[in-house]
Parts: structure tokens; sequence; C-alpha cells
């Protein structure tokens, strides 16, 4: 049988060896308009970060491997131009024409590309072949991007999005839907991943239509974007342009094919991103462009085409991601808003669990939401976020899904335990418990949706955590629920809040007993849900703590009225940032701006009720509040870049110190706060050495004195600032623990004794100006390398967290511990990062 395959990558491949592999006889072909086959499409956003540094490994097979395995023929760079099903032929572009007894349609998808003005730029990439991974890492690399914009909110979106942000570059993603992962997620869970990307400093725009794409960003509705590079992610639509006049039913671009791949005409089946599959759920077309379902429907398709009663069930959009490290995301199924959309009686719960015993090390939490039928109890999908293994709770949801599980079937399920792996009840199990309790009438809560939508209007919020966590909520203790309610009415509207949502829902319980009526627990607790109290008079001092650690300072003039600090990565701001500022600063503060001592931006004059507003605008438009705590604090430098006496490049060195040590390490909790300044020179006007640790840069002097004449005078000692350069015994003399670096010295010598400079940073630790003062000690050696210091600093963060007291500043450390303990620390000793990293430590700064 004479087999012609259109497409030779996931579908294309797989429907070719399973034939063969089927019956050797037959004579199996693939025409592929590509150069490559075979390539794993879904790795290459890993290439551009370099986590897959050889571009060779996302190419499972060569055509000639392929072919030497298989026995199938490969025939690269022919694109199909027209189909004729009467004389079951297909024409080429280089009008080659060849005959089949069956075809094969596999040709996959290709990227949506907008018609507006400036897609044809340079800059501007999509991403769907090896060659476009490699174009993109190359750009970015040669071109020294600072900035991207990823256009598209999807999964190849925020992969793309994950693995620019790893190459240090500043990333935006704008949408023009509302939310992240737009049909994929509800809005709830799309909320929190996004506030978890923004957390990771990736910035994300939704409501976001591109109107234009120009040399330095997009235009959108939203506003301008700034860019180096624009990643085009807007999804992808079916390369079936040549089948339009062929017969074949298409619908929106897709071959529609039955229950064994065949399409409306005789002897056509199709296979992949150019064909359309249904739902296990509704039965319903559905689009599904993964490359799991390619290779299932390959399969299928293959053993369907050789004679076998196989059928395809269909599929569920099963879909895994790793947005970046320490978050993933997975789901399957339908959302609990598709579910009402088709017409089901549809009922979700959403919980925080741990992923696996709470004690073992590196354990975390899942955020699950579970989506089912409340009239048949039928599973119907579920959504997972966290930093373990969420594919294992997907998959076994769709094991139950495609069993037609109802969620009573998974509560005895035998599912594998042990404390490194999973909880004793299974994640998923436990879900279900809820769900059930929740149907049931055993537990009334409010999801994390509706919560959003308002529906807790006219309930009293009650802080049940451990301790009070919620400003302006009443508080209530657990072993006090009696005597705090006695008086209260049993019909009382009460929201209970707590962490995760378990504790409400056991308090909950005992209200019921007690006698109320109306109580409501709120799903998730604090952790999904951003609980506010609207405060009638003064705001309580948690509050103005709680606002303080966000960066935002209570003016003491008004009870009412905080000073918002902006964060300007060591001083300097893009002119887009200034005009942000601006707009910020008319719409939600009183119209001025001020300086901090730190190069920091603070907007004057911010109300109570719209400090979160105005944080929620900056944020949409790259720019974070903070800079207060007890944490490592927003990086300053001078102007060493370009100043005349620098000997680094401040900016790009204080920047990289800014995203490894202000934006990663803050969720980590310090002692005291711990502030770094980059200074480019010893002229050290940025006043290094009073910093916590401070960074000067250096060019340390390799005298040839054998060329020395010791002239009477001596233009080294002329040009030496300090005065230290000598003429001793009729040769230079310079004390090397008394010269500076300054390099003031170099090129001065007309007999070429000044010309050799190793550049370098000494690095300065326990400097401190305020109340106290305590001059930074240098290390004992210049650190000559970038990498190095940056192992120097982190050291010394760790160092503080670990043997550092509570309260106490790193020179208060230094003193404590003597500086050569801390000086053989920091430049030869090793430091167990991730024990230091799980310790609790408390802060102690008040500011």
């Amino acid at each position: 049988m004479n087999i012609v395959i259109l497409g030779g990558v996931a579908a294309g491949t797989k429907v070719a060896a399973k034939l063969m592999r089927q019956n050797r006889n037959n004579n199996v072909t693939i025409y592929t308009k590509s150069k490559d086959i075979s390539y794993a499409g879904c790795g290459l956003p890993y290439h551009i970060s370099g986590l897959i540094p050889n571009k060779d490994s996302l190419v499972v097979n060569t055509p000639e491997k392929f072919s030497m395995l298989t026995g199938v023929n490969v025939k690269t760079e022919m694109e199909a131009i027209k189909i004729d099903p009467n004389r079951k032929s297909v024409l080429f572009k280089d009008n080659t024409e060849v005959n089949y007894d069956k075809l094969v349609i596999a040709t996959g998808a290709t990227p949506i590309v907008p018609n507006i003005e400036g897609v044809d730029r340079p800059n501007v990439f999509t991403l769907r072949t090896v060659e476009d991974a490699v174009n993109i890492k190359r750009y970015i690399e040669e071109k020294s991007v600072k900035s991207a914009v990823i256009v598209g909110a999807s999964f190849i979106g925020l992969e793309v999005a994950e693995n620019i942000k790893a190459k240090g570059v500043n990333v935006t993603v704008a949408d023009l839907a509302d939310q992240v992962l737009p049909n994929l997620f509800d809005p709830d869970m799309a909320q929190y991943i996004k506030k978890q990307l923004t957390q990771k400093g990736i910035r994300v725009v939704n409501g976001a239509k591109l109107e234009e794409i120009t040399d330095s960003g997009i235009k959108t509705t939203r506003g301008d974007i700034t860019g180096e590079i624009v990643i085009l992610a807007l999804g992808v639509k079916p390369a079936t342009d040549f089948l339009l006049d062929s017969g074949i039913e298409l619908e929106k671009g897709a071959i529609v094919v039955d229950d064994q791949l065949r399409s409306n005409l005789d002897d056509i089946y199709a296979a992949g991103d150019c064909a359309l599959v249904r739902s296990v759920l509704t039965g319903k077309r559905a689009y599904s462009a993964m490359g799991s379902t390619a290779n299932i429907t390959g399969r299928i398709l293959a053993k369907a085409l050789t004679g076998e009663d196989i059928k395809y069930r269909g599929c569920l959009s099963t879909a895994v991601i790793k947005l970046f490290d320490g978050l993933n995301a997975g789901r399957t199924g339908l959302t609990e808003k598709s579910a009402e959309l088709e017409g089901f009686d549809a009922i979700s719960v959403s919980l925080v669990v741990d992923d696996k015993a709470h004690y073992y090390p590196g354990s975390g939490n899942f955020v699950i939401k579970l989506v089912a039928d409340k009239s048949s109890h039928k599973v119907l999908g579920v959504q997972v976020v966290g930093p373990g293994e969420v594919d294992k709770i997907v998959d076994t949801a769709v094991t139950a899904i495609y069993m037609g599980a109802k969620l009573e079937d998974l509560d005895s399920l035998d599912l594998s335990y042990a404390p490194p792996f999973s909880t004793a009840i299974n994640p998923l199990v436990q879900a279900s418990y809820v769900l059930e309790n929740k149907i049931n009438g055993v537990l009334d809560s409010f999801t994390p949706y509706e919560y959003m939508c308002g529906k807790a209007e006219g309930y009293q919020v009650i802080d049940v955590n451990n301790s009070p966590t919620i400003p302006g909520a009443k508080f209530v203790a657990f072993d006090k629920l009696e005597e705090t309610f006695k008086d209260t009415p049993k019909d009382a509207k009460l929201l209970l809040v707590c962490a995760r949502g378990r504790k409400s829902y056991l308090v909950q319980n005992r209200l019921k007993a007690m006698g109320f009526t109306a109580t409501k627990s709120l799903e998730g607790g604090v952790n999904l849900n951003d609980v506010k109290i609207k405060f009638a008079g003064a705001i309580p001092p948690q509050e103005v703590r709680r606002v303080k650690a966000l960066g935002c300072l209570q003016d003491k003039r008004y009870p009412d009225v905080f000073n918002v600090r902006i964060i300007t990565r060591n001083g300097k701001i893009t002119a887009e940032e200034q005009k942000t500022i601006w707009e910020a600063c008319e719409r939600f503060g009183s119209g001025e701006i001020t300086m901090t001592t730190r190069l920091t931006l603070e907007v004057q004059g911010v109300k109570y009720e719209n400090i979160q507003p105005l944080i929620e605008f900056l944020n949409e438009r790259g720019l974070s509040t903070g800079g207060t705590g007890s944490l490592v604090r927003p990086v300053v430098s001078c102007k060493g870049t370009t100043c005349q006496y620098g000997l680094a490049d401040t900016f790009a060195l204080s920047e990289k110190l800014h995203e490894k040590f202000y934006v990663g390490y803050h969720g980590v909790t310090l002692p005291h706060k711990f502030k770094i300044a980059v200074g480019g020179c010893p002229n050290n006007c940025v006043k290094p050495n009073l910093n916590d640790l401070g960074i000067v840069g250096q060019n340390v002097p390799v005298f040839d004195i054998q060329k020395c004449k010791g002239c009477k005078v001596c233009q080294v000692v002329n040009s030496c600032p300090i005065k230290v350069a000598k003429i001793v015994d009729g040769k230079l003399s310079v004390d090397p623990n008394e010269c500076n670096n300054c390099s003031r010295c170099k090129g001065r010598c007309p007999f070429k004794v000044a010309e050799e400079y190793v550049p370098g940073y000494k690095v300065y630790v326990g400097g401190r100006w305020g109340k106290k003062i305590a001059h930074g000690i240098p290390l004992t050696r210049v650190i000559t390398s970038e990498e190095e210091l940056m192992d120097v600093v982190e050291k010394a963060i760790l160092l503080f967290r670990d043997e550092g007291k509570s309260g106490e500043r790193f020179a208060d450390t230094v003193a404590r511990l003597g500086f050569d303990y801390v000086n053989d620390k920091l430049l030869n000793s090793k430091i167990d990062k991730a024990a230091i990293l799980n310790k609790d430590v408390k802060g102690g700064a008040t500011c």
C-alpha cells in the first residue's frame, strides 16, 4: 500500500513509524516543508535560556536516521500546495506530483501573526521551529538585550517569558484577555498565578490589545510597552490553507475527522495540530494543539488505517507548565466557567494542601481547584499550582475522568504514600473529600472567585488564624469560641478566614453545633484571597506595619495618609517609567514626588484606600514598591559606567545585584536590613564603606619597576592623588596596602612603568550609617571576577542570616564574630545555602 504523509513532526512521524511496524510491506513516504523532522517543539523555550544548550538535542531524529530506523522514505523541503481527491494525488510547490493509496495530513500549525504595522521588524520573532529558538537566543546574546515583550499569556508565552527572564532580561507579558492562561484556568487560579509571576519580576499586562510594533516595543490599548525584542505568542492556526478547495471539511481551518481520524473524503486521514478531535466530557469537537495529542492520535490513526477496530476516545486538554523554578501549574478537563457554559451543574472547591509530609525537607503546598457536577458528582476537571509535581495530581484526575469516576470513587483509592513523595491522604483525595462535604452541606463556603466578585458583601470577617493576621478583622482564638460568640445572634453573617481554609471549616463546624446558621468559610484562606477590611476611623497598628512592609510609610501628620516608596533599580529609570510615576502621583497621591537618600522615589500623600490601586497600577507597568523591612534593600550605585573616573560598569553590576538579591531574595527574612552600595572608583561618592556591604571598582597596578629610570620629576608620583607613590633609592615605590588602586597613574610614565593593571573589586563588610556609625572593613584581597564577587555577596547575606542575631546590623555581627572569621568565611569557606534558607529567622528592622 502506497501511503503518503504530509508533515514530519509529531503526528506525521508517529503515524509513519507505526505503519511500518504494523506492516513492513507498506510503502510509506513523509513529505515535509521543513528541513528538519521529528524535533521537540515543546522543548524550544528551554534552548533560549541555555537550559538545553545544544540545539541538536531538540532534534529527535534526522531524516536519514529516521529512515534507517523505520524504513520510511523522507522527503524534506517539499511543500504541498494542492490535493486532488479524485485523482488521489498531491501537487507540491516544485511542481512534483505524487499519487497515493492513502493520504495522511499532518501538516501541523503555524504561529498567528497579526496584520499590523511592525510585524516584519528584525527584532520580532515567533517560536515554532528549532531555527526560531536559535534565532531568538542569538539575537538576545548578540544585541545584549535587556528588555523583552511577550505578546500572549498562554502556555508558550509564559514558557518563553520564564526562559528569557532566566537570561537576565526584564520581561513583560501582554495579553488581550483579562487573565493569564485564558480558557485554561479559572479567573481566581489565573489571578494567583499572575501574582506569583509578578513577585518573580515578570510584568503582566492584561486587557492589552496589540496595535503596533515599534522600534522600542509595542503599542497597545493599555499604553506603550518597552522591549528590545518582541516575541509573538498569540497561538497557532492549522496549516491547511492548501486544502481550501479540496472538498475536505474544515472548521475554523482545522480538518474535521471521526473517531478513527478519517476525514469526510475516502482514504484521507488527519492528525495533529491541523485536525480537530473531540472532548471526552462534552462529545463536541475540540482543538488540541498538544504534542501528546498528536502522538496519541497518530498511533491510533496508523492502527485504524491498517484495519484494526480502534477508536480515539477524545481529549481533556490536559496540560502542565513550569512557570519558573519553584512554581508549576497543570490542568485537565473543564474549568468551572466552561462547565457551566456546557450545561453542567458545576460546583468547585479550592484549597491549599501540603504536597508531601509537611515535616519533610523541601515540602511545599499545592493549590488545587477541583470541579465536579453537583447533581451526578462526576469529576469534571482539576487545576493545580505549586512548587512540586503537579502532574501527578493532574494525571490522577485524568484517569478518573476517563473512567467516568464520581467524587466518591476517589475516596478509597490506594494511592502511593511516603513522606518524600506525598501526604498520607493524597492531595487530590483531600480535595474530593472537601468537595463532597460542600455538596452535602457539611461545608458552607465562598470560593475565591465568589469572594472576588463581592459575594461576601455584608459578612463580618472573623480572623481564625493562629494569631491576628487580617488587619481590621475580629480575631477569635479557637479555644475561645463559646465565650466570644455567646451574645452574637445565631443568624449573624460571619465569614470565617484562616490561612488555608482548613481551620475555618473546623470553626464553622463548632459554630454550627452552637446553633449558628449563616456562617461561611473562605476557601483557600489568606493564601488565595486578598482579604480587605474597610476601616472606620484610624488605621490599626498591625495594618500600618503591613503596608509599611510594602514600602508605604505613614505620614505622621495624618492618620490615613502614606508616602509610597517606588523602587528605581540603582536610581536609574526610563522616561516611560518617569511618566508612569508622574501619572501615579497625579491619580493616587498629592501630586508631589520626593527622592530618598537610597535613590528611590516616594509618591507623597497617598490615602490608605488608594494604596492597593496604586501598587497594582505600578505593577502592571513594571514598577514595584518596597525598600523596607528586614530584607536585602534596594541596591544603590554611583554613575561609574559613565563617569570619567569609573573603573567598573556600576549600572550593569548593580542591576545584576538588584535582580539576584533584592528581587531573588525578597522573601528571605534577615536579622535586620542589609544595604548594598556599588562605587565605581575610590572616590567613594556613594559611600560604599558605610553600607552593610560595599563594592568599589579597582584597577590594581602591576608596575614594571625594571623600566623605572628614577626620574627626579616622576609622573607616577605627581599623578598619585593620595601621595603613596614615592621614589626610594632611585626607583618607584608604592606600598600596595596604601594604594587605593584608582589607576590615575596609568600610562603616565613615559618609560611604560605603569601600563599593566588588573581590574577588580574591593569589598567592604560591616559598614553602617545612622544612629550608630561603623566604617566597613575591606576583605583581605581584591576580587578579580564578577562571578566570585556575586558569590561573596551571597555568602555575606547567608552568613548574616545564619549567624546574625535578630535586631543586630551586619556591622554588629562582624564585630561580634570577628573580622578574621568573617573574612575567611566569605573568601575561603563553603556555606550550606539550602540549610540556611530553611531556617526560621525573626527580623528586627523597624523601618
